[in-house]
């Protein structure tokens, strides 16, 4: 509950109907940065996980810091164009057309088991297309990891419907 309770709603943001979940607040604060991370670390800790997938942007954030408590390695999704080197790349819906993600083709090797990490999932395209990039470089994705969760987007059931297994550590129902 304390997680939940550091994360503030920008209603409106960014455009009328949209109630934001913005996890800077959650960041922002020691403890409540340090519960997110030791959260995740100890749910993880015990799974062979040979890296962190982490998307663009805040996914970084706690992708990075969770990689380091887990001693395993850290690799970015990124939208397009911003990667420097050989990537692979998959595009995905958004509500007004269309946008892509991208990996380094040699970020993860055949066989290696992932942990894919996000700071939301709301509808789950984003996480889907990370998910199909790290396949086709022959990764496994063990579970998806995020802080937040608006189950009323159908984001995790979408992820289901992959066969993945997926996990937040807290839930805002109604948008």
């Amino acid at each position: 509950m304390k997680i939940k309770s550091l994360i503030r709603t920008i209603p409106d943001y960014p455009k009328p109907g949209i109630q934001f979940r913005d996890i800077t607040t959650l960041l922002k604060d020691a403890e409540g940065l340090r519960l997110t991370i030791d959260q995740l670390a100890a749910r993880y800790r015990d799974q062979t996980i040979a890296k962190v997938v982490g998307i663009e942007s805040r996914g970084f954030i706690v992708g990075a810091a969770l990689a380091y408590q887990l001693g395993v390695g850290f690799v970015p999704v990124r939208k397009r164009g911003k990667l420097p080197g050989e990537v692979l790349g998959h595009d995905y819906a958004l509500e007004y057309g269309t946008d892509r993600v991208e990996i380094h083709t040699d970020a993860i090797a055949p066989g290696e088991r992932v942990l894919l990490v996000d700071d939301l999932i709301a509808t789950g395209g984003t996480a889907e297309a990370a998910v199909m990039l790290i396949r086709q470089l022959g990764g496994e994705v063990t579970e998806c990891a995020f802080i937040v969760d608006l189950p009323d987007l159908g984001g995790m059931k979408r992820l289901a419907a992959l066969g993945l297994k997926a996990y937040a550590l807290c839930e805002f129902e109604g948008d």
